[in-house]
């Protein structure tokens, strides 16, 4: 390999290198916005000035908002590069099995459960 071989294949990995992680500044927002997301409904639940229903929808929003957050700060989950695209869908895909593995467990030994009571 000659010299500027060598020097382009370290820059193609420095380069690849830096998309795949993020920097401080995305952590810390990232960071941040999980805690807001975290104390909103906890305050919530501690005051108990909501309805029981008004409490609810906002636990499971903020929870899937959260998600969101960690998939996209954390994780560097995007749809933006051709890799992201793939990363993300074999996140999904992956998320989508095991879902239907504990869910389908979980019915099984339900009705195996209730043919068993009666």
């Amino acid at each position: 390999m000659s010299h500027s071989e060598t020097h382009a294949l370290k820059q193609m990995q420095s380069d690849h290198h830096d998309e795949s992680h993020g920097s401080v500044k995305t952590y810390l927002i990232g960071f941040v916005l999980s805690i807001i997301l975290t104390a909103i409904p906890f305050y919530m639940v501690m005051e108990g000035d909501f309805s029981k229903v008004t409490t609810l929808w906002s636990i499971v929003t903020l929870a899937i908002v959260q998600i969101w957050v960690h998939l996209k700060y954390f994780l560097h989950l995007n749809f933006t590069t051709e890799d992201g695209r793939a990363s993300t869908f074999s996140f999904l895909f992956s998320a989508l099995i095991i879902v239907m593995v504990v869910g389908l467990s979980v019915w099984i030994i339900y009705e195996s459960n209730a043919m068993m009571m009666y």
